[in-house]
């Protein structure tokens, strides 16, 4: 069975990853195990099924190598992420477009994209910025659902920092100018089409995508917003526990070993901080045979003009420095 949905994909030229093969087979051993439950069979051959062992793939950064590298060969890593500057870069080429609100949203605050496209203006306090994040749209056999978030630490709260807020307005705004001019009935959703109906998600990739390469920059895909809000973040100095709860995570193992890539410049500061660490112990320096002297935390008395050591002040509660005299 697997071989043969692998052989139907690879005829598409669209081959299956070893992580959707396991997704399969789990869904089909949920199936059946169910099956067993009902006494409709009595064995699951699904749990006896062999398959690659799927690697989660770990994000790495668009560095101007790797720009370079792509740009010559055509080649790109399967998860990639923005630099900080890439991503303020893409946000500004379109600042102008009707959807850049949900771009921003998901850019600076890693929403999925059925979270955004599931949001509601009743779930946004522009006035306190913050948003309730407490359902997702899916899209299933051609019709748009309403459904629950991912899990159940999907659903959360998230912060909105002052220029997501203020984008927000704009698009508000923007919404209202459209509905006034069209009359298309109010929906209720922060992100729609002309119409007002909310948007698939997987318009909003498609969307996406033109969008990066009509600006020319590196490819990701919309998800990898996501991948990259996380690594923003910690390079801002955002404890990761933060970065979990923002982010929807139940694991903050799942953090730290998925949504998060090194930025150069945060490496480089990790990298002079563990050089500083080793000079202060006293050890060699790198490359030299010159050893580093170790900073007792003492200084030397300063000496008066005529080289005399100034008398050495107690600083014993007056009471106890009764009957002492001081020492020259």
């Amino acid at each position: 069975m697997f071989a043969a949905i692998t052989r139907q994909h690879e005829a598409r030229g669209a081959p299956l990853s070893a992580a959707t093969l396991n997704r399969i087979r789990a869904t089909l051993r949920t199936a059946l195990n169910a099956a067993i439950r009902y006494g409709l069979i009595g064995d699951n051959p699904a749990s006896r099924v062999q398959l690659p062992v799927a690697r989660r793939p770990r994000a790495v950064v668009w560095t101007a190598a790797r720009v370079e590298h792509w740009q010559r060969t055509g080649e790109r890593p399967p998860v990639a992420v923005w630099t900080a500057v890439q991503t303020a870069e893409f946000l500004h080429a379109i600042r102008e477009h009707r959807l850049y609100a949900a771009f921003h949203l998901i850019a600076l605050r890693g929403l999925r994209r059925g979270e955004a496209a599931g949001l509601r203006w009743c779930d946004v306090d522009l006035d306190q910025r913050a948003a309730v994040i407490c359902q997702q749209i899916q899209q299933h056999q051609g019709y748009l659902t309403a459904c629950p978030p991912k899990t159940a630490t999907s659903a959360r709260v998230i912060a909105l920092d002052r220029t997501t807020a203020a984008a927000l307005r704009d698009h508000r705004e923007r919404q209202q100018r459209e509905k006034a001019v069209s009359g298309h009935r109010d929906s209720g959703y922060v992100f729609t089409g002309l119409n007002g109906d909310p948007l698939a998600p997987e318009r909003l990739t498609r969307l996406f995508r033109d969008l990066v390469a009509e600006h020319g920059l590196p490819p990701v895909r919309l998800h990898d917003l996501r991948h990259g809000a996380a690594t923003l973040a910690l390079a801002a100095g955002v404890e990761l526990k933060v970065v979990q709860d923002m982010l929807g995570h139940s694991s903050i193992v799942l953090t730290a070993d998925t949504y998060t890539s090194v930025l150069p410049e945060v490496a480089q500061r990790a990298a002079e901080r563990t050089a500083k660490h080793l000079l202060k112990a006293g050890q060699l320096v790198p490359g030299t045979n010159r050893v580093c002297r170790r900073d007792t935390g003492c200084r030397k008395r300063r000496r008066g003009k005529a080289g005399a050591v100034p008398p050495r002040v107690s600083v014993a509660h007056p009471a106890r420095q009764l009957g002492r005299p001081q020492r020259c």
